[in-house]
């Protein structure tokens, strides 16, 4: 059974009121990105500051996580129930309320459960950037919109950390919550200014999908626990990980039954038969995967090697935010001219981050951040231009009265594929350098020789250490212990780099097989049906 097309008021006209109106979304969402990730880098000083171990310290982030997730499924439909501004101006007024009070909590308990609650005013904001961009910005500009929602993805998390180093080391760890009140308050006066006033639809209320927010966002809530929380409890070893996955994936499939076939859902699944849609999901995903590359791998890199704080990996980060300002506008202008190919400007965005990976795969231990400055400088350039043929392409067959369904979906696969993608990244990296720490300690016995395949450093501190095979102390065994280690944390990178590459392959094969070729929003003003958008 269909769902019934969602009746959108009338288009407004596009006046720098409004302009003004939609800048106030994009800092909001922005803000909420920031305190996700900047609370993330600087977690270890907020546990030590309200004495939360390790252990208890973890659920700070994964319920924030599986909260932020949620909301993400439920907000579009919301707000076209309550209107946008005014959902929109609660959200952004409670999440900055929110920050306020978080810091000066020190009861773990009270502290997570506050955690969560700002989890779900702030995993509601980046529905909303999507769903102003589509119903009110203009054609000619539609894809400008679409650059500063793709920015929330490539210059916020670029940013995070050289505003969390600042907040630990100079000034406190209260203002890695406190940082977001300002921007909020400045977003929801411009929000409230800016965007018009829709009327109340509580006649929805009365088909409101009560069975899928339940089961969808529970669903969803749990499977992101199981997944952050699996490596440190030994996944299946672990009954209460094994009860969340299995929990989780009946909700799930449950949940996607239930969309199928209610009247007035949060997902319309029957969109998906439109294959830009389907590819833009799909391929979104592995993008977030791939973007890992410019930002895990490294900052794990000087972490480990060479005991780099936060502070100090912070420039390479910023060589990837910064130039979004610049590079994610020349991406939609690009994109802006009819002669020019999505399909091919995401491919080229794919060859960029594959020759930044085969760059990072012939790490050694004697790198430093020169190194990694043209690693950076190609992320700079591949991330936007994977992300924002994405956008162009998948909007392109969604009408404005679906909007709300592409923007919940869409957000929805975004804050999971991060959270998995990044859970992935972690564990293969934990599980490729205990292997490469058996295999060097396995074949060190009888040729010594072999760990100094990359690192010449080791290969002159071995020689004392192991003159006849063996350790002759506590302190060499230390430093031995240490080298191999590392050897075996930059093989580990140097694996995940070329684990990247594969799925930075396999976008390109999709991007070949399944979209149809699309054209600028500007040259289709006078479409009247998705299937006029596209071309084989």
């Amino acid at each position: 059974m269909n769902s019934p097309p969602v009746a959108m008021p009338p288009p407004h006209p596009f006046t720098l009121r409004l302009a003004l109106g939609l800048i106030g979304v994009l800092i909001a969402t922005l803000s909420s990105g920031l305190n996700d990730r900047v609370t993330d880098l600087a977690l270890a000083d907020i546990r030590a500051a309200i004495g939360i171990d390790y252990d208890t310290g973890s659920w700070i982030t994964s319920s924030y996580q599986a909260a932020e997730v949620a909301a993400m499924m439920i907000a579009p439909w919301l707000a076209v129930t309550f209107s946008l501004r005014r959902f929109t101006l609660v959200v952004a007024t409670g999440f900055a309320s929110l920050a306020v009070i978080q810091p000066l909590v020190t009861d773990p308990a009270l502290f997570i459960t506050l955690r969560v609650i700002q989890g779900l005013f702030g995993g509601a904001l980046p529905p909303m950037l999507m769903t102003v961009a589509l119903r009110f910005l203009p054609p000619t500009i539609k894809l400008y919109g679409l650059a500063a929602y793709a920015m929330t993805a490539t210059f916020g998390p670029n940013m995070a950390a050289s505003l969390a180093a600042f907040w630990t080391d100079s000034v406190g760890w209260q203002f890695a919550f406190w940082q977001v009140i300002p921007p909020c308050l400045i977003a929801a006066l411009l929000i409230g200014w800016g965007l018009p006033q829709d009327p109340l639809r509580l006649e929805r209320l009365r088909q409101i999908d009560a069975f899928g927010m339940l089961t969808g966002c529970s669903g969803m809530a749990l499977l992101i626990l199981g997944l952050t929380q699996g490596e440190r409890l030994e996944w299946f070893e672990s009954p209460l990980i094994a009860g969340l996955l299995l929990a989780s994936a009946a909700l799930l499939v449950t949940f996607f039954i239930n969309e199928w076939y209610h009247p007035l859902p949060l997902f319309k699944l029957q969109m998906l038969q439109r294959k830009n849609l389907a590819h833009g999901l799909l391929v979104l995903a592995g993008v977030l995967m791939v973007s890992l590359s410019g930002s895990a791998l490294p900052s794990a890199y000087f972490a480990q090697i060479d005991g780099f704080r936060t502070a100090q990996f912070a420039p390479l980060a910023l060589t990837i935010g910064l130039p979004q300002l610049i590079i994610a506008p020349l991406v939609a202008t690009l994109l802006n001219l009819r002669q020019v190919d999505c399909r091919w400007v995401l491919t080229a965005g794919a060859g960029m981050m594959i020759a930044s990976c085969l760059l990072g795969t012939q790490l050694t231990d004697e790198w430093a951040r020169q190194n990694f400055w043209l690693i950076q400088a190609l992320q700079a350039f591949g991330q936007p231009m994977l992300i924002m043929p994405v956008l162009m392409s998948a909007t392109s067959v969604v009408m404005p009265p679906e909007g709300p369904f592409a923007s919940a979906m869409f957000n929805t696969v975004r804050g999971f594929s991060s959270v998995a993608a990044g859970s992935l990244v972690e564990n293969f990296l934990t599980h490729r350098e205990k292997f490469h720490s058996h295999v060097l300690v396995d074949n060190l016995g009888n040729r010594p020789w072999l760990i100094t395949a990359n690192s010449s450093d080791a290969a002159s501190s071995l020689q004392p250490l192991l003159p006849d095979g063996s350790a002759s102390s506590t302190e060499n065994l230390s430093h031995f212990s240490t080298l191999v280690k590392h050897q075996a944390t930059i093989l580990s990178i140097s694996d995940t780099y070329l684990l990247i590459i594969g799925f930075a392959l396999l976008l390109v094969l999709l991007t070949a097989w399944l979209p149809k070729r699309v054209w600028p929003p500007q040259t289709l003003i006078n479409s009247v049906s998705p299937t006029t958008r596209t071309t084989s």
